[in-house]
């Protein structure tokens, strides 16, 4: 996504971007996470470049339910659409198969099993291999008194009515664990994949961020609670604490690193999806496969005060 879409316009390099993917490639990062209206449409674009000479080499990933407007997201889950837009998403990818295909966001006007069943249909039909759920904008329905992920599970029961959920994707990192609670139990025990979005705290865990220099006006960021310049200096003992774990396992590790680790550890099936744009940031970032963190550093970890700031 922060090649093409959500994050500051001026920094997005096309080149730059390609060659970070190659990169990442390179390094054994074979799962490739996009979306149609990552830009719209030009992240798709870009990983199409690098899908036409080394299909094989990945497991490509991206979303469909949402529309691009001027300074506005909707969702459209209407069936027609759903195929037409995969179809789309097909060339622009430049295969002939999506390996695994994900729901963005449930449309509140169409029944989610209707959604989900065009979405069986592609399967069926040889243009996608397995379907996923992406519950990232599940605190925009938070109720009262519910926990984070409720609303979600509930979802998630009702489409595995119609056809097998094989991922879910959604946020969890140091300082947002609560996918912890019930959502990452829940796809354990039924052996399905889970997907860690925002891993680095939409970069905030990589300790690179300075507390009130801001963010550029197009930038998610700058209209972020969590990233007031306030809120950004009150939790900074979360980054030192991550600071203090790398530094016990070399000068070379980094806060993102252990930050991706405490990631990985969270079970087998947990796959944390960093968005880079950088071909050093993703070297860094194929690292953090190699990091153990100990006893003593997951219970630092652990013992660090809780995130700062609303997220709604």
């Amino acid at each position: 996504m922060p090649m093409s879409w959500g994050y500051s316009s001026s920094r997005q390099r096309g080149e730059e971007s390609l060659r970070a993917v190659h990169r990442a490639l390179d390094a054994g990062s074979t799962l490739l996470d996009t979306a149609d209206m990552y830009g719209p449409f030009t992240n798709e674009l870009l990983l199409g470049r690098v899908l036409r000479e080394r299909r094989g080499d990945a497991f490509v990933s991206t979303k469909v339910g949402l529309l691009v407007g001027d300074q506005h997201v909707v969702a459209n889950g209407r069936p027609g659409y759903v195929r037409r837009a995969c179809d789309a998403s097909l060339r622009r990818l430049q295969t002939d198969v999506i390996d695994l295909y994900q729901l963005h966001r449930a449309d509140p006007e169409v029944p989610v099993e209707e959604t989900w069943g065009a979405m069986a249909e592609l399967v069926q039909a040889g243009k996608v291999r397995a379907l996923g759920l992406c519950a990232v904008g599940a605190r925009s329905s938070r109720r009262a008194g519910a926990q984070l992920h409720d609303a979600t599970v509930r979802q998630l029961e009702r489409v595995q009515q119609v056809f097998p959920v094989s991922a879910v994707e959604a946020e969890l990192s140091v300082w947002s664990p609560e996918a912890l609670e019930t959502l990452l139990p829940w796809c354990r025990s039924r052996g399905i994949g889970f997907l860690a979005a925002m891993p680095l705290g939409n970069g905030f865990l990589t300790g690179t961020l300075t507390p009130g220099v801001g963010f550029e006006a197009d930038d998610l960021r700058a209209r972020h609670p969590r990233f007031t310049a306030e809120m950004m200096a009150a939790n900074q003992p979360i980054v030192a604490g991550l600071r203090r774990v790398a530094r016990r396992h070399g000068e070379r590790v980094t806060p993102a690193q252990v930050a991706l680790a405490w990631v990985l550890g969270r079970g087998e099936q947990v796959v944390p999806v960093p968005g880079a744009k950088r071909e050093r940031w993703v070297t860094e970032n194929a690292a953090a496969a190699g990091l153990r963190l100990t006893e003593e550093d997951l219970a630092e970890i652990a013992g660090l005060p809780p995130a700062q700031g609303s997220w709604d």
